[in-house]
């Protein structure tokens, strides 16, 4: 059966910051319009500081959100003590998408040379909702999302993606 049209998923937008603000959060006005300018459904956006059993208890709660397919986080995955995403996410994975890291840091390395070592952007699938941990930068989150992640979020890319998968993945058939 051929899909002729998106299917949109339901986005939550998580900006891991001690200093972001609605009004200064940059990257996750990025992410929201990309996401939703391709036709996903925005269901929830916070700030959340950078603390790692407050980012754990978000994306606790966006997992338990059956409304929430996705969950894009900006800010956290760099080096310093403070960048705790990826250590939030850990006990929450149910599997790990290591190519997404992979390709990220490959496409990324075109832009900004080996600075990218110092990015552990990072997917994984976490109780059926996928997550992708971006840095915080807006041209991170431009390449994170144009690149890798609204082509596999459109069920019309080929030969696969994530959106096919989301039933299987949440074993719905």
């Amino acid at each position: 059966m051929e899909e002729s049209a998106l299917q949109p998923l339901g986005i939550a937008i998580l900006t891991a910051s001690d200093t972001r603000t609605a009004a200064t959060d940059k990257s996750g006005d990025l992410a929201q319009a990309l996401l939703t300018e391709a036709g996903h459904r925005l269901i929830d956006r916070k700030i959340v500081a950078d603390d790692l059993l407050q980012l754990r208890a978000q994306m606790q709660a966006w997992i338990d959100d059956p409304r929430i397919d996705v969950v894009v986080s900006t800010g956290g995955t760099g080096l310093t003590g403070r960048d705790v995403c990826p250590e939030a996410m850990a006990p929450l994975v149910s599997k790990p998408i290591p190519g997404f890291g992979e390709l990220f840091r490959y496409l990324s390395y075109q832009e900004i040379g080996t600075s990218t070592i110092q990015s552990r952007a990072e997917a994984a699938i976490c109780s059926g909702t996928l997550f992708f941990l971006l840095p915080g930068s807006s041209g991170a989150v431009r390449t994170g999302i144009s690149q890798i992640i609204l082509p596999q979020l459109d069920i019309r890319h080929k030969p696969c993606n994530l959106t096919q998968l989301l039933p299987r993945i949440r074993n719905e058939r």
